[in-house]
């Protein structure tokens, strides 16, 4: 085939990879892509055909990269569904925030120099490293995000074919019409046609399946979230987790829960535009973290994980990092549980948020949309029973998101992230990397301070000072926040939010 394997691999071990290829193990499935050469398709490992000749494949990091090789994407594997490229594979810290931002949509309306300003490089040095990590560039994965999720409404909704490719990002009927048909061969109507049984509509509900590398704890994810949903916004009941949403301006609400086959959530999304239908899955991997690799996690940890760690980690397989829909009002969270316990955080977000939320109607108990930066940056949240210093330090807060003088994410690192939160009236080294751990996803984010995390590596004696925490964190280096989910588990719901 003209143009396949026309570009270089990322360097990968091609043995190992083949391997999992014969037996297809499920825990490389989306960790790299198999290219065949001699029909020009790239295929994930777990496909069911039979497993080419050695010689005859090549071996890619990220979907993207084959299909810059040239490679069409596989009809019975259908490598668009595999769990997502986690955003720490490489070895590159740029790279993996990188690709966080992409997530975000920060190509769909920005430039690719607007990118790279945001994480600190040139364009040209932003491009080399995902070359050299991914084999592609950030401009193809950007595209790849937009053409996998609209080969995933074409596949798991009716959804018409306008609000199909607007929701997924593109600009016009014929663009989506002519990116879908030079990438799959086929129209997105032919496409369509030949798609599996789609999930079954519920009313005005948008039904998605997310796809995840299993294990994933998600009750113990649920127990989490409910012991700090905000009344009003979140509610987690009979086993699925819901919350209000605001989109471009519209209201909606989003659902989520386990599926039956144990590799995919379920997300029901009520928008009032199907257009934030990627927006809204791409908060919802986050929130659950999807995108991590467990098994390597906790492989890596198991080394370092000591008498101290060991039971946290074996009580939690599949732990994951559970963040928050949205980073400022994770923020303002934790600047009201400063001090307090989990239960008291969320009596005062409850209280925040009928005091200056904007009132919904969604059914089910969401009744608010959380406040805006702008609704609170002069409010007088006094009211809600804070003392007048935490209440100037949510209200400085707003004030910086809402004049954009604060960027609530950690584009340039976790300790550049820390210390911009840091210069905010009020926020100190817990509050800031309990931000940054949930709000942002930094792997490595690790409140030393936390009186949970003392208690929790203490052994039942007295806690052990910040300092003799952090000692200990260092062994744990990169997945230090995995570390502290693990070891807040087994507080659930008891545990106070810092110290």
């Amino acid at each position: 085939m003209e143009g396949a394997g026309s570009l270089p691999p990322v360097e990968l071990d091609a043995a190992h990879c083949y391997r999992a290829l014969r037996s297809r193990d499920r825990r490389f499935d989306g960790r790299f892509f198999t290219g065949v050469t001699t029909t020009g398709i790239y295929c994930r490992p777990v496909c069911p055909a039979p497993a080419p000749r050695r010689e005859n494949v090549i071996f890619f990091p990220c979907a993207a990269a084959a299909e810059d090789a040239g490679y069409r994407p596989c009809r019975r594997c259908r490598p668009e569904a595999a769990p997502g490229t986690p955003a720490w594979q490489g070895s590159s810290a740029v790279v993996s925030r990188g690709l966080r931002l992409i997530g975000e949509g920060a190509l769909d309306g920005g430039t690719l120099c607007e990118l790279a300003g945001r994480l600190g490089i040139g364009d040209r040095q932003l491009r080399r490293l995902f070359l050299r990590h991914l084999g592609a560039s950030p401009l193809s994965l950007a595209r790849a995000r937009r053409l996998h999720f609209a080969r995933t409404l074409l596949d798991e909704t009716d959804l018409p074919m306008s609000e199909v490719a607007f929701a997924a990002g593109f600009q016009s009927i014929r663009q989506f019409n002519y990116t879908l048909r030079a990438s799959f061969g086929e129209s997105p109507r032919r496409l369509r046609a030949r798609r599996r049984s789609p999930e079954p509509a519920e009313g005005d509900a948008v039904v998605l399946r997310l796809a995840y590398r299993p294990p994933l704890d998600f009750e113990a994810g649920l127990r989490f979230l409910a012991a700090r949903a905000t009344r009003g916004v979140e509610q987690v009941e009979g086993g699925a987790y819901r919350r209000t949403v605001e989109i471009g301006g519209k209201a909606g609400s989003i659902e989520v829960e386990k599926g039956a086959d144990g590799a995919h959530l379920v997300l029901r999304a009520r928008l009032g535009d199907p257009a934030g239908l990627l927006e809204a899955a791409e908060r919802v991997r986050r929130i659950f973290d999807l995108a991590a690799d467990p098994l390597r996690i906790a492989s890596d940890l198991e080394l370092s994980a000591g008498p101290r760690l060991g039971p946290a980690l074996r009580s939690a397989p599949g732990v994951r990092v559970l963040g928050a829909w949205d980073a400022f009002e994770l923020a303002v969270r934790a600047v009201l549980g400063q001090q307090v316990s989990v239960a008291g955080a969320s009596t005062l977000c409850g209280r925040l948020v009928a005091a200056f939320g904007k009132p919904v109607s969604l059914g089910r108990g969401l009744t608010h949309l959380f406040p805006s930066p702008d609704a609170l940056a002069a409010a007088d949240v006094t009211a809600i029973g804070i003392p007048g210093a935490r209440a100037a330090t949510v209200r400085a807060l707003a004030r910086a998101v809402a004049d954009r003088t604060l960027r609530l994410d950690a584009a340039r690192g976790l300790d550049d992230a820390v210390a911009r939160l840091c210069q905010v009236p009020g926020i100190g080294e817990w509050t800031a990397h309990y931000i940054a751990l949930r709000a942002f996803g930094e792997p490595d984010a690790f409140p030393a301070s936390d009186l949970g995390l003392r208690k929790a590596l203490a052994g039942g004696g007295a806690p052990l000072s910040a300092a003799q925490v952090g000692r200990l964190a260092e062994a744990w280096r990169p997945w230090r926040a995995y570390v502290a989910m693990a070891l807040w588990n087994p507080l659930w719901p008891g545990a106070r939010e810092g110290s």
